[in-house]
């Protein structure tokens, strides 16, 4: 599977940047890619701008693999408030990871 990569630029990415955004990511996946990795390492000082610009990002990768990778623990905890944590690729909290399933004990009450 063929990764690619878009880059956002920093400090403060705002919502005036996510339609050239969304049209970048709309080439990388006509041009072949199967999944494209969003790099935020340059986001230092994210802010509501930040989240929409991936949402937005989100939205228009449709059903194809999209994530965020290189968030600092700011836009980390903002998109854990938005609802947005999955984009990161790691399990809400209190979520178990994909993959892992429950025990049940044979002495267990049904539901």
């Amino acid at each position: 599977m063929e990764t690619s990569r878009l880059v956002l630029s920093g400090p403060a990415p705002t919502a005036r940047d996510a339609a050239a955004l969304c049209a970048r990511l709309a080439r990388l996946y006509a041009d072949g890619a199967r999944a494209v990795e969003c790099d935020v390492r340059a986001v230092t000082a994210p802010g509501l701008g930040a989240v929409e610009v991936l949402a937005r990002l989100r939205l228009a990768a449709g059903g194809r693999p999209f994530r965020v990778t290189g968030a600092a623990p700011p836009l980390r905890l903002l998109l854990d408030l938005v609802g947005l944590v999955e984009l990161l690729g790691e399990p809400e909290e209190r979520e178990p990871p994909r993959g892992v399933q429950e025990g049940v004990e044979p002495d267990d009450p049904a539901l």
